[in-house]
């Protein structure tokens, strides 16, 4: 279009006035054609909006009847050119909006780009000139702050009773309904509807009167409910930012923040809820607090009974009225002089609560709380679906750490749970099915911790021994006290016990000897305590140094324990990060186990892959892979070595087997296991290899500094090799590299193994390597 701004329309309705039977009427509409009868361009049209300033007096008195000065103090109102951000005549009110927003306020359509301006107007052409019914319309708004910096909101009504469309020549004759159906088919492609709308193919004159109105409240609903609703604002970095300011504009307060606690039933409590952002102004600084204890008898009841809101317009009054007293004492000390307390109940349930605070006394009452009364809803709606997605994460947490459901196997378990409920659906007895893949290649490695149970039986028998010297310490004393022969004859027996373990802690002594405290010294410590005094010290020294879990001494095992937990911990994380990696490579189906150690399977192949195309490069990617990341478990884990309260050591060992094999789900077992009697010699093979010994010697084939891996095929050594040999020349290895045969394990022979020194990386040198003593000579120097 082009856009004239004209008073065409207008000054037609003052010449019908001249025949008015109101001498009156009639007298105002020849003033007001006299006056504007020197200025033919204000009937003809002008495009330059710097007429409108020039003019002004005149254009005022041209609209004094459309703008009455009787309401310019109270309506938002303007004459303007439509679709576009060019206003003119302003009432007095709209004058002030416009002022108190700022020198650097530009008047902008929300959401009016000029593309979608384009297209508007043609729609309006299409309308109102070829007459189709074209639903074009939609709601504008401006966005104006007002002089605190709170954004209002303003919905823009247009007038166009003064508007004039006219076709030049480069216009389309007729439209056809194809026309109007490729048009509609093609909404944002600007380019096409040039084609049929040309620029400056219309003359539109005139102009629009555009009513304004606050409709900050209403948009404000609408915003926290959009953003209550849409999953992926409420985890975004200012989901909160934007919330809070959306309840500013609401209670047009820009002091106002926004927060939240939640409530637990089972412990009648309040709780702090994580989130980017969140903050419990009730709570301060705490996790969770006693309901009791946080609330004063009137809020209790507001919240919980009437499930109302709570407001307190004075919190410094009650504050010191309540003798300094919950639940005003925490919002006193952060500042806050006005609150309201709503609750979030889902029926008579409480789930929460939401809390609004001001530092200004009267800033939030029980007459704006009624706001709340249009936005609670949805609040509760998005704390339900919270937490209905809670336990859905919870259930994927437990998915992922408690079962071998694998992310690669899941579309298997999907089909399968897909089958059983449409069987189900139409009244049969639905069972759930065995999954089986077949022709997968199975890849196996562990990082065990060397001589575990030596270690294990040494924190053991370190503590029996310190435990039995304690308790022989304080019945020596006993039998000095009291003379008792009966006290002689227990130390006699707590002596044996010491002699029998100090040399070796056989099977069955642990037990024994709890059995023994527990029946024949526990009872006398008991006794003792409580007949003589001069022994009560003593004992309680002893009973603080047993711990409540074992009922025992408990230190060397406590280090040992807290050792192997962190070295399975950390080591496991290492694996789970460079799985990410590999799935992504290739999917394959994978699981861990943590026992003196980390135990992992891979099973990789065509079945597992599902629509992927499986290829033997997979398979020796993947070996390669899994040898990478069992070397820098090992250079990860003598990094933190050092730190660890019992310094233990670890051997890695990888199992290669090229045949394919079978596994199912077995559900009673909730787990993944080889198929088939022939299959199990793999199973037998994993589960006793890193027991077997180097053949004809007693050298164990695990050692710490070295990999080993096992084999039993030729193709499956010059395979390894390769790879020891790339990696031998990244640094990985020595070139102290050799090809072991095993001993036979029961119903298993005809293994060998490739041992090949590591080299390590220190943390204070990574540019170095050494191999396994070397590193140690570096962390013990």
């Amino acid at each position: 279009m082009k856009q004239l701004i004209s008073f065409n329309k207008l000054l037609g309705y003052y010449e019908q006035q001249l025949k008015n039977k109101d001498a009156s009427l009639a007298q105002r509409a020849k003033h007001i054609l006299d006056a504007v009868a020197p200025y033919p361009e204000l009937r003809d049209g002008f495009e330059d909006v710097a007429v409108l300033e020039k003019h002004s007096d005149i254009i005022a008195l041209l609209l004094a009847d459309v703008f009455p000065t009787v309401l310019t103090q109270n309506e938002i109102k303007a004459a303007a050119i439509p679709y576009c951000n060019v206003v003119f005549n302003q009432s007095k009110r709209f004058e002030q909006l416009v002022k108190d927003a700022g020198d650097n306020f530009s008047l902008e359509i929300r959401n009016m780009p000029d593309k979608m301006q384009y297209i508007v107007q043609c729609s309006v052409i299409l309308n109102f000139f070829y007459g189709f019914n074209i639903d074009f319309k939609r709601p504008l708004f401006y966005d104006i702050p007002d002089k605190t910096g709170l954004m209002r909101h303003y919905r823009i009504l247009y007038n166009a009773d003064f508007m004039e469309i006219t076709p030049t020549d480069k216009a389309l004759k007729k439209f056809t309904q194809d026309d109007i159906d490729e048009l509609l088919e093609n909404f944002d492609d600007l380019e096409y509807w040039k084609t049929k709308f040309p620029p400056n193919s219309f003359v539109v004159k005139g102009f629009v009167i555009a009513n304004m109105f606050d409709v900050t409240a209403e948009h404000s609903i609408s915003e926290i409910k959009s953003t209550l609703i849409g999953n992926n604002k409420r985890g975004s970095e200012n989901y909160m930012e934007d919330f809070e300011n959306t309840f500013k504009s609401l209670f047009n307060n820009k002091d106002i923040q926004v927060g939240f606690s939640g409530y637990d039933q089972d412990s009648n409590r309040f709780l702090k809820i994580y989130g980017k952002g969140i903050s419990s102004f009730i709570l301060k600084d705490r996790e969770d607090e006693s309901c009791d204890t946080l609330l004063c008898e009137s809020s209790k009841g507001k919240l919980f009974k009437e499930q109302n809101y709570f407001a307190v317009s004075n919190i410094k009054k009650y504050y010191e009225k309540s003798g300094h007293s919950q639940p005003y004492k925490n919002l006193y000390d952060q500042g806050f002089r006005s609150c309201i307390l709503a609750p979030i109940s889902d029926g008579d349930k409480l789930l929460g609560v939401l809390e609004l605070v001001s530092p200004n006394q009267n800033d939030l009452n029980s007459i704006n709380a009624t706001k709340l009364v249009d936005v609670m809803p949805f609040i509760v709606s998005a704390v339900l679906r919270s937490i209905e997605e809670e336990k859905n994460l919870i259930d994927a947490v437990i998915q992922h750490e408690c079962t071998t459901v694998h992310d690669s196997v899941y579309w298997k378990f999907q089909e399968e749970a897909k089958r059983f409920i449409a069987r189900e659906a139409v009244g049969g007895q639905p069972s759930f099915k065995e999954i089986v893949f077949k022709d997968v290649f199975p890849l196996y490695g562990q990082i065990d911790i060397k001589d575990s149970s030596t270690e294990r039986n040494l924190a053991i028998q370190r503590d029996l021994m310190i435990q039995l010297a304690e308790i022989r310490d304080i019945l020596v004393e006993a039998f000095r006290l009291l003379q008792l022969p009966i006290y002689e004859e227990l130390i006699f027996r707590v002596e044996s016990n010491l002699d029998e373990i100090k040399e070796t802690l056989h099977t069955n002594s642990e037990q024994a000897i709890f059995d023994f405290i527990l029946e024949h010294v526990n009872p006398v410590l008991h006794h003792l305590k409580r007949e003589d005094s001069r022994l009560e010290a003593l004992i309680l020294k002893y009973e603080s140094s047993i711990d409540m879990g074992t009922e025992s001494y408990y230190d060397h095992r406590r280090n040992y324990d807290e050792s192997v937990t962190e070295i399975n911990r950390r080591l496991a994380a290492v694996l789970d990060k460079k799985q990410e990696q590999a799935q992504a490579m290739f999917p394959h189906y994978f699981e861990r186990y943590k026992t003196d150690g980390i135990e992992h399977n891979m099973y990789i192949g065509s079945s597992i892959a599902h629509e992927r195309e499986f290829n033997s490069l997979y398979l020796s990617n993947l070996r390669l892979w899994q040898l990478q990341v069992m070397l820098e478990m090992e250079n990860v884990y003598y990094g933190f070595k050092s730190q660890l309260p019992v310094k233990l050591d670890v051997a890695s060992l990888l199992l290669v087997y090229s045949t394919p094999l079978s596994i199912r789900f077995r559900m009673d077992e909730k787990r993944f296991d080889v198929d088939g009697t022939y299959n199990a010699r793999y199973e037998i093979i994993k589960k006793r290899i890193d027991k077997s010994y180097i053949k004809g010697t007693n050298e164990r084939l695990t050692q710490k500094g070295k990999l080993a891996i096992v084999y039993s095929q030729k193709k499956d050594e010059r395979e390894y090799l390769r790879y020891v040999r790339f990696l031998k020349s990244k640094g990985y290895f020595t070139n102290n590299i050799e090809i072991v045969e095993l001993d036979g394990l029961q119903g298993v022979t005809g293994l060998k193994a490739i041992r090949a020194e590591i080299l390590y990386r220190h943390e204070n040198t990574p540019e170095k390597t050494y191999t396994y003593k070397d590193l140690m000579q570096e962390i013990s120097g």
